[in-house]
């Protein structure tokens, strides 16, 4: 860093530095602090506009909170960018998601200011309740505890249980509700329209305290009438404001809004929220993207850009390529679905809150009224789904694999067991680089393989994909699972006519001698170039595309294990109870005497990097494929 770039924060090392400075300097910090987070971001492309309109949030409560000891939890994670490098961090900031750099949501590894680890939205409030909690019973009174939720995690079904815990425990925890009515695509729902709305009146806090201060003096207050000062704080509430605040309805006491942006006010706000005991919570008003013009214009696209870019044009700086690239996969998920949903009326589709990340905003655009966004809420997705599945609809729920695990119970319960036919498309499924431990799609096949009536596939390429979407609609088919990674495919002429696949039929690419590969998904592309360099040497290796983990085409299998005395089978997924598990235990109970290695995720989290250093790491890349060929070969 270049201290006259930053003369300020330059001299941040922690917390406390911070602390030591006159309380207007803090607009500085923050200007610089915002700067610092664009030049970085713009040389390495990361989560984006979520930091930038939290500056001044950070500023005020690391300048406020005694922290470490005071708890800070960030929900989520993506606007922690200012917090990491004010807590030491910023002379490492460039490796921010890179492979052994620093990771991109806080982790309780990597600082003792990252108080609890992590990436999936709505767990915050729960975390602050059970701290809280935990200090109380230890007798540690002089600890503030403090929960950051973006009002878009705040839609979420954990969210709201961890207030009514809150509220029924009466916790010291302060929860800060950071407004920006975004979340990665704009908010959707009821709860999102009454922030939008929600207002505090200044008389009404006057009369609130002349109440409270007046049974005070009329020696009324203690624990039997606590309940007459709530009803009164409602009523006095519902008067002045016409409306009833959800929060102060659960007796947690609600503050604001409050100007996002003005970090003098926020620290002097937050000053006096620290001497009032119990769970209340703090709204502040604040804008994704602020202080950079285009992320501010287009917060979607600027949640998290798509590559470096030019910090004063916004100009996005492509990578160049001398040939087109194929479509992600996500695209022709979106295309293909609306391809299908001309052809069939009763098809629907769902996603909670990612919209453009897998690409179902295509179908909002042409047919709105059948594509649904439910907000952060994967087990109400799925159990929407099945509503609308059992009354003759044909809903397709894409939801990210990382994600997909919060639905785990809908998915046995409201789907699998009544054998409705719900369209499951994963998204990310496997590894998929910078975001990390928290977001790979490691444990789809293995979570869902137990569970009756799913059919569950993976495509190798983009034509693959659209004929198992195409399927998964036709009648009959019950619960189907279509698995798909992050990022570009292999084809780039995947426009064919659809064309049914039978369901648990794999198909042979190439038939060889002593050695098979058994493949799932599109890591079947790499192997079938392995394949083309043996062949090139003198040996040719049979290679099967298996399509689907369940139910598993037993008829290929035995055709495999038959004439191959090794088979390797090769998965984007854990080794664990996967896709090689299930070909092993064909193996054992139909008496095969086979060499069979499997390559796939191993028995750990695995942290954050490209695709392609993690592939490496864990042994699933093309060289750790010719190797395990050559072991066999001897």
């Amino acid at each position: 860093m270049e201290e006259a770039g930053y003369p300020l924060l330059s001299l941040i090392n922690s917390p406390a530095d911070l602390r030591k400075l006159p309380e207007e300097k803090l607009l500085q910090v923050c200007s610089e602090l915002r700067e610092f987070i664009i030049d970085a971001v713009s040389c390495n492309p990361a989560h984006f506009g979520a930091s930038l309109g939290v500056v001044e949030l950070t500023v005020a409560l690391h300048y406020v909170l005694n922290t470490p000891v005071d708890k800070l939890i960030w929900d989520v994670g993506h606007q922690a960018y200012g917090h990491k490098i004010l807590t030491g961090r910023r002379d490492v900031f460039h490796t921010n998601r890179k492979y052994k750099g620093i990771s991109g949501f806080p982790s309780v590894a990597e600082s003792e200011y990252d108080s609890f680890g992590v990436g999936h939205s709505s767990t915050s409030i729960s975390a602050a309740l059970g701290m809280a909690v935990a200090y109380k019973e230890q007798g540690i009174t002089d600890r503030q505890v403090v929960a950051v939720i973006g009002d878009g995690a705040m839609t979420a079904g954990q969210a709201f249980e961890g207030l009514n815990n809150l509220a029924s425990l009466q916790a010291n925890v302060l929860v800060i509700l950071n407004d920006n009515n975004m979340a990665i695509d704009p908010n959707i729902g009821g709860f999102s329209d009454y922030l939008v709305d929600i207002a505090t009146s200044r008389t009404y806090n006057k009369v609130r305290r002349e109440v409270i201060k007046g049974m005070g003096r009329l020696n009324i207050v203690g624990p039997r009438s606590k309940e007459m000062i709530v009803k009164i704080n409602n009523s006095v509430k519902n008067l002045l404001t016409r409306q009833t605040n959800i929060f102060e309805g659960l007796n947690i006491r609600y503050f604001g809004p409050v100007d996002g942006h003005d970090v003098l006010r926020l620290a002097g706000v937050l000053r006096d929220m620290k001497h009032i005991p119990g769970p209340k919570v703090l709204h502040v008003i604040t804008k994704k993207g602020k202080g950079f013009k285009y992320a501010e214009e287009n917060q979607t696209a600027w949640h998290a850009p798509s590559g470096k870019f030019d910090k004063h044009t916004g100009e996005i700086i492509e990578e160049s390529t001398s040939r087109p690239r194929p479509p992600k996969f996500q695209d022709v998920f979106g295309h293909t679905l609306v391809e299908l949903a001309k052809q069939n009326d009763k098809i629907v589709g769902i996603t909670p809150a990612m919209p453009s990340g897998c690409s179902l905003n295509i179908m909002m655009e042409v047919m709105p009224a059948r594509a649904f966004d439910v907000g952060i809420a994967e087990q109400h997705a799925v159990t929407f789904a099945a509503g609308l599945a059992i009354s003759g609809m044909i809903p397709f729920c894409n939801i990210y694999s990382t994600f997909m695990q919060r639905a785990f119970d809908q998915v046995i319960h409201d789907v699998a067991l009544q054998n409705l036919n719900v369209v499951m498309c994963l998204d990310r499924g496997g590894l998929v680089g910078a975001d990390g431990a928290t977001h790979h799609g490691a444990f789809d096949l293995a979570y869902f393989r137990p569970i009756p009536n799913l059919t569950i596939s993976s495509p190798m390429d983009e034509v693959e994909l659209r004929n198992l979407m195409y399927t998964a609609q036709l009648p009959d088919k019950g619960p189907f699972v279509i698995r798909y990674p992050r990022g570009i495919g292999s084809n780039e002429d995947w426009r064919k006519p659809f064309a049914e696949i039978e369901v648990g039929k794999g198909r042979c690419l190439r038939k060889g001698k002593g050695v098979a590969l058994l493949t799932l998904g599109p890591l079947g592309v790499k192997a079938a170039r392995v394949c083309d360099e043996f062949a090139a040497s003198g040996t040719e290796l049979g290679h099967y595309d298996m399509r689907f983990v369940k139910p598993l085409d037993e008829e290929l299998l035995h055709e495999v294990f038959s004439s191959y005395h090794s088979v390797i089978t090769v998965e984007d997924g854990v080794v664990a109870g996967g896709f090689g598990t299930a070909v092993l235990e064909f193996m054992n109970e139909h008496g095969y005497n086979c060499q069979l290695k499997r390559m796939g995720i191993p028995d750990r989290f695995v942290e954050h990097g490209t695709q392609a250093e993690l592939y490496k790491e864990v042994g699933l890349d093309m060289e750790a494929l010719r190797r395990n060929i050559s072991e066999l070969l001897k």
